[in-house]
């Protein structure tokens, strides 16, 4: 009897950051039984991307800040959003166009370029913010005992025994209530300084001279958002398979850029908002 033949997958990774996303590759390449799984994995880790060229100067900004216009204060949180929008960059770098589907249509091949030749490469941070600029001190304080703790073994037995004690009331096993989960809510503000046109951005030493603010809201983010954005990236997935890329790993947005998710989470309750653009004063 012959052996049977081992199936063909077509796997679409879509990597996080640190090690979340290490942990989830290395556990794909093992679904996939490949018999270069380890080398698959050591290698999609050490592949060098181009990296974009941004005009203007690097925008400059302490580890707290105080943005005016929103109302808020901020710290520099390291997040894997930052890590993802540059690998974003990076690959549009190298495809100006995007990524092809494996069988995309006449009509989404246009689509796709229309929508990335409309994205420019930019500086991205994140920072948590609040209008209280002791509960940012708040923050930094918890990020102290996370960083202190979670260095040994100790410690982290601590952060798991006693979260709201080390979260300074920011964790507990228990989790939300019922009314707590309905009654949050998420907001998300983008800053963004460019150019008004190409032939400022061009400009050696030239500074920005536009400003964009929008925002992005919703329900409570982690046990209602998160779970519409995952079902609708899987719906996507599923329905429009031909016209994404073929299996590999990816940052989120290179695959869901150009499909209709914007429009689907704006359906389900989540919102994309221009709040202002406006020249700035050189």
């Amino acid at each position: 009897m012959a052996a049977p033949t081992a199936p063909t997958f077509d796997l679409i990774i879509l990597g996080a950051s640190g090690f979340t996303g290490k942990h989830v590759l290395k556990q794909a390449l093992k679904f996939l039984n490949t018999t270069s799984s380890s080398s698959s994995f050591n290698s999609i880790h050490t592949t060098k991307r181009a990296k974009p060229v941004i005009p203007g100067p690097l925008p400059k900004g302490g580890i707290i800040e105080h943005q005016k216009k929103i109302g808020l204060w901020g710290v520099t949180l390291p997040s894997a959003d930052a890590t993802l929008v540059g690998k974003t960059f990076s690959i549009l770098t190298e495809n100006s166009h995007g990524l092809p589907g494996v069988d995309e249509s006449t009509e989404m091949v246009e689509k796709r370029k229309a929508f990335w030749s409309s994205v420019k490469p930019a500086h991205f941070g994140v920072k948590l913010g609040s209008k209280s600029f002791l509960r940012i001190l708040g923050y930094i304080m918890f990020g102290i005992i996370i960083g202190v703790l979670g260095r040994t073994t100790f410690g982290r037995w601590l952060l798991l025994k006693y979260p709201s004690i080390f979260s300074l009331g920011g964790f507990s096993k228990n989790g939300p209530s019922e009314e707590e989960v309905e009654s949050a809510s998420f907001k998300m503000w983008f800053v963004g300084h460019g150019f008004s046109n190409e032939s400022l951005a061009a400009q050696r030493n030239s500074k920005p001279d536009m400003e964009i603010v929008t925002r992005i809201t919703g329900p409570e983010m982690g046990y209602v958002t998160t779970p519409i954005i995952m079902i609708q990236c899987a719906l996507i997935l599923h329905s429009q398979r031909k016209d994404l890329p073929k299996g590999g790993v990816y940052p989120p947005g290179i695959i869901f850029g150009p499909t209709d998710l914007q429009q689907r989470l704006q359906q389900n309750g989540i919102s994309f908002d221009v709040i202002s653009k406006s020249t700035l004063s050189s």
